[in-house]
């Protein structure tokens, strides 16, 4: 879907001030909004006639370590009756809640969690903010950049205990980069038998 400049226009002006950026990426209008104002954001898109955005599909996270926001919150919306589409991007710090949008969009509710899950994003006023992809006693946040590949803990069943047990990760050898190269492309400076044939022309080619 193609995205207009009327209706780019039409959606920072109906959010005003609210708005520090607009792009279009992918076929899509990106609004970057303040973190504090998402909730009147999405419920001037919800019911504003020239909007809209009845359904909220999608609520992701987004990890840039190397910002003072490292993260990225980013709001996808659909608009059946206009068949219109838009992302909304708010940023924000491991410390700094950002308000849930459970009140305007009841299916942010598994949204939020899995965000909450995966990086730690906190959102304050979320009704039941837990948990919902890794168990209860998970250690961290595995969608973070700056998680290990290992985890901190695994789990196994113990025979001995007949249940379940935590233990901090053990690896048997240092972590090393392998190189899956394969051994007919590594393999430059060895002739191996047969290779002969590959110099010799086609039959149908006869030497000069």
């Amino acid at each position: 879907m193609t995205v207009t400049p009327e209706f780019q226009e039409a959606v920072t002006a109906a959010l005003g001030a609210d708005v520090l950026g607009s792009t279009v990426e992918h076929g899509q209008l990106i609004v970057t909004v303040p973190a504090e104002r998402i909730v009147p954001v999405l419920v001037r898109l919800r019911d504003d006639p020239q909007f809209l955005f009845e359904q909220l599909i999608d609520v992701c996270g987004v990890d840039y370590p190397d910002r003072t926001q490292r993260f990225e919150v980013v709001y996808a919306l659909l608009s059946v009756s206009l068949n219109k589409r838009l992302r909304v991007k708010v940023a924000t710090d491991e410390d700094t809640p950002v308000p849930s949008a459970v009140p305007v969009y009841p299916s942010a509710n598994w949204f939020e969690r899995e965000t909450w899950d995966m990086y730690g994003i906190f959102f304050s006023e979320h009704p039941d903010l837990r948990r919902i992809l890794t168990d209860y006693g998970f250690d961290g946040h595995p969608m973070r950049k700056d998680f290990p590949l290992t985890g901190y803990v695994e789990l196994r069943y113990d025979p001995d205990q007949r249940r379940v047990v935590y233990e901090p990760v053990k690896l048997t050898q240092d972590f090393r980069t392998f190189d899956f190269t394969s051994p007919w492309e590594a393999i430059t400076d060895i002739q191996l038998p047969g290779d002969e044939k590959a110099t010799k022309p086609p039959y149908w080619e006869k030497p000069v």
